[in-house]
């Protein structure tokens, strides 16, 4: 079963790519490595009907810690860092 949690408290995100693609993740205290293959997320997954696009752009992913807990992360980048909108657990 998998449950989407909200986001509630702003973490560092810190990202690493290879070849414009996730590879790794700092978040909430804890190293990530992606685990799947990252879909692209565009603007519109956050947009509402009407509203004019803000250039975001984001990546879904797979990711699991030291631990072995796997986790599906969507994160956008804003201007200048990353930002995690929701995982799904």
């Amino acid at each position: 079963m998998c449950v989407m949690v909200e986001v509630a408290v702003e973490h560092e995100v810190t990202l690493w790519m290879v070849d414009d693609i996730p590879v790794r993740m700092f978040y909430a205290g804890r190293r990530w490595r992606v685990t799947d293959i990252p879909t692209r997320l565009r603007d519109s997954i956050w947009a509402t009907p009407g509203e004019p696009s803000r250039g975001l752009y984001g990546w879904r992913f797979q990711a699991t810690d030291e631990a072995g807990e796997a986790v599906v992360f969507d994160v956008y980048r804003a201007e200048t860092d990353w930002h995690v909108h929701h995982c799904y657990v």
